[in-house]
């Protein structure tokens, strides 16, 4: 592990509940630490990256210092000096506002053996006088001190300038450069508490790394550990134990769970941890879920399976066929973390489920599959028209996803789906990880051109139309009228149209009547000679009774337009009345 880090190594140190995780998240600029007004809360080292001023350094989290010498207090305070141990300058973080203790003391005095770089910093100074907590930690006799206030970011430069200058008296190279891009492969071991995850971790690290304690929910926080196995990068992620929702009292346990469930999030492979001696429970169930939900990549490790008889061992195995029917593409382990049984083999199908996750497949190698997969099982009928499935290419990785188009593919059942799934994962060994398929109807490049409607539905609508716009002309029309009588046009226009009603009216022939003078029936005929016996057709209408009988009554003045009709119809020969005929009488 000391050859991992090729940058400055600063471990922050402190009894319990003095500002080391608050201080951690401040220096890395980040939340990777849980904190919370609790003493113990952090029990595992914590590793972090930070950067000052283009300067980069790796910062490290311990647990609480208390002198315990049983129980987990002796295991945490194993993990601290641990990391005091890897560290190239050690921060030691004492209360202003507790002040010195004995414990502080005989931390100062062990680390003062240790000959590493130490930077005394007293936190939690806001409402304290800054002078007398220097005269009183100037006991300690480890140089002047700096004050902080880690909640709130103060002295946190100073504290960043104190490190520099002391590691620069050293002559210790401090890298510039920018972090290099992380490209190793995240594993995430998952599973419900004192299943043996961190154990397991311990196993395949070959070291004491995390804190392992035959007790439940000994691991608080995602521990991220980056290592190198057969020329490949990992980093393995040792994640908090996930129980039932009913039984989450506690509010540091609900944020060990979300940070479990960010680790999933972040990993590239989840390797689940199960016991065998409780068999698949139904929180295990819920774990798988969430990870086939989220896309991942999935290895089962079936723990502490030494010591147990055959029979039990079937049921574990039956209990598995049945259980887990929906994780049929994961590979599953029997180990035992502890002895180291099986343990080998459980990256071997980490590297294989990688691998098939982030895959790459030609489009060519993807539809000539999907032709292969149809002409082995046609897709169902759907109101007697067959579902088309023209072409297929990859949309993504992690988890590989497969792009289908066709025609009514929104009609295709789960079934068909499910087939097409399992027939990619058998041709292009997508074991280890999920396939998401994802179909897409395409357009139909006559939609819209059609005319549905009936005859008569389109007979109404162009009535309805023509409607519309004989109204719209009469609004505009009388807007228009409307708008030239303001403007005294009207006047002028009405004007007009009498003007040329009288001279049309005088164009007209003499049938027309006036009030007052008697009617002309017809026009005056031209001269000829008068036959004898008949009378001549120079006589004019008013000769007739009834030509008097309508002089005598007033006419009622009319338009040009009906008297040209009457001049017209004057000129007209009346017609001879029909002849009536009574019934009985010839």
């Amino acid at each position: 592990m000391k050859g991992l880090f090729v940058k400055p190594v600063i471990a922050l140190v402190g009894r319990p509940n003095v500002g080391k995780s608050t201080m951690f998240n401040q220096l890395t600029r980040s939340r990777a630490a849980l904190v919370a007004d609790y003493a113990g809360l952090t029990r595992d080292r914590q590793y972090g990256s930070a950067e000052y001023e283009g300067q980069v350094f790796i910062v490290i989290d311990t647990g609480g210092l208390t002198g315990e010498r049983g129980g987990i207090e002796a295991l945490m305070q194993e993990q601290a000096w641990a990391a005091v141990t890897e560290a190239d300058a050690v921060v030691f973080l004492v209360d202003a506002r507790a002040g010195m203790t004995v414990a502080d003391q005989e931390i100062a005095e062990r680390l003062r053996r240790t000959g590493k770089l130490l930077q005394l910093v007293v936190n939690k100074i806001d409402g304290v006088d800054e002078s007398l907590v220097q005269a009183e930690f100037a006991r300690l006799g480890l140089g002047e001190p700096v004050f902080t206030t880690a909640s709130h970011g103060r002295g946190i430069s100073a504290l960043w300038q104190a490190l520099i200058d002391q590691l620069a008296q050293v002559n210790r190279p401090i890298e510039s450069t920018d972090m290099p891009e992380d490209d190793s492969i995240r594993v995430a071991l998952i599973g419900r508490p004192n299943v043996g995850k961190s154990t397991l971790t311990n196993r395949l690290l070959g070291e004491e790394r995390v804190l392992a304690f035959d007790q439940p929910g000994t691991t608080r926080d995602s521990i991220y550990i980056p290592f190198e196995q057969n020329g490949k990068r990992y980093t393995l992620i040792d994640t908090a134990g996930v129980r039932r929702r009913a039984r989450v009292n506690e509010m540091i346990e609900k944020f060990s769970i979300v940070k479990t469930l960010q680790a999933i999030e972040a990993a590239h492979v989840v390797v689940l941890v199960c016991d065998a001696h409780e068999g698949i429970s139904e929180q295990d169930q819920h774990l798988l879920g969430f990870v086939h939900d989220r896309g991942r990549a999935l290895v089962i490790a079936i723990n502490k399976w030494d010591n147990m008889t055959d029979y039990a061992r079937d049921e574990v195995k039956r209990q598995i066929d049945l259980k887990l029917t929906f994780i049929n593409y994961a590979q599953m382990h029997f180990i035992s973390a502890l002895h180291g049984t099986g343990v080998g083999h459980v990256f071997e199908s980490v590297d294989d489920a990688y691998a098939a996750a982030m895959r790459d497949i030609s489009t060519n190698a993807l539809t000539k599959s999907l032709e292969a997969a149809i002409f082995a099982h046609q897709p169902p009928l759907i109101h007697g028209r067959r579902i088309k499935l023209r072409y297929a290419h990859q949309g993504g990785s992690n988890p590989p996803i497969i792009v289908i188009h066709g025609k009514q593919l929104e009609r295709l059942p789960g079934s068909y789906a499910r087939y097409l799934e399992g027939w990619f994962r058998r041709e292009f060994a997508l074991m280890g990880t999920p396939v998401r398929l994802e179909l897409r109807t395409d357009d139909n490049p006559y939609e819209g051109k059609f005319d549905n409607r009936t005859p008569l539905q389109r007979y109404k609508e162009k009535k309805e139309e023509q409607a519309i716009s004989r109204m719209k002309f009469k609004s505009e029309a009388t807007a228009a009228r409307r708008a030239r009588a303001e403007t005294g046009d009207e006047g002028a226009l009405s004007d007009k149209v009498a003007a040329l009603g009288k001279t049309s009216a005088g164009k007209t022939t003499t049938g027309k009547t006036t009030t007052g003078k008697k009617a002309e029936a017809k026009p005056a005929a031209p001269k000829t000679k008068p036959t004898a016996g008949k009378p001549s057709a120079g006589k004019t209408a008013a000769a007739k009774p009834g030509a008097r009988k309508a002089a005598a009554a007033p006419s009622k003045p009319r338009s040009s337009k009906a008297v040209g009709q009457r001049t017209s119809e004057g000129n007209r020969k009346p017609k001879a009345p029909k002849p009536t005929h009574r019934r009985g009488k010839d």
